[in-house]
């Protein structure tokens, strides 16, 4: 018997008929090992996050032992702030977005003091200019004279342009719970009020 030699078009045929048949399994594995590097790499950023913003005290090693006065001259210790949740908001009153703001944040106060949440409203201005201020705007929330010392320490904070305003609110550990640069809205400040 004479076999006939196969031909070369249907060896082809085989060939890709087999790498076909690889290919949604090669395609799958490779789909698998992009989320799983992507899966790691996310939760490696989010450790890294975790970490830098679990306590404000390694960003600024003596935070709690800072201190200002009241626009009245009066002490206001940072240490009489630690243990609950903290608003600190920087601002000035040159500064309309801030001044627009800050009824936003006194109504916070006032809803949620009585849920252990605390503000303190860090001015980054004159105390003359505060105190003026202040008679015609009172707020609830303790005011602190910061002046340029506060554009610094808003930086510590993550305020990487230094620009007015900016808030951030640290959890009862004293861990980093959310920044805001820029004017805060009402959801920004709603967002915080099931976090401590």
């Amino acid at each position: 018997m004479n076999q006939k030699p196969d031909h070369p078009a249907s060896l082809h045929q085989a060939e890709l008929d087999a790498v076909r048949a690889r290919l949604p399994r090669r395609a799958l594995l490779g789909v698998m090992a992009a989320a799983a590097l992507g899966a790691g790499a996310t939760a490696a950023w989010m450790q890294e996050r975790k970490a830098s913003e679990s306590a404000i005290t390694t960003a600024v090693p003596d935070f709690w032992a800072l201190q200002w006065t009241t626009p009245d001259g009066a002490p206001l210790p940072m240490q009489s702030f630690q243990g609950r949740p903290l608003l600190i908001n920087f601002w000035a009153t040159w500064c309309p977005p801030c001044v627009e703001e800050l009824p936003l944040i006194n109504a916070f106060y006032q809803e949620n003091k009585g849920k252990g949440w605390q503000v303190l409203g860090l001015a980054v201005d004159k105390a003359a200019l505060v105190k003026t201020f202040l008679t015609k705007t009172p707020l609830a929330f303790s005011v602190g004279m910061a002046g340029l010392g506060g554009t610094d320490l808003s930086r510590k904070l993550g305020n990487l342009a230094g620009g007015l305003p900016f808030t951030v609110a640290l959890d009862s550990a004293g861990g980093i719970i959310q920044r805001k640069m820029g004017q805060v809205s009402a959801d920004d400040l709603r967002a915080l009020r099931g976090l401590k």
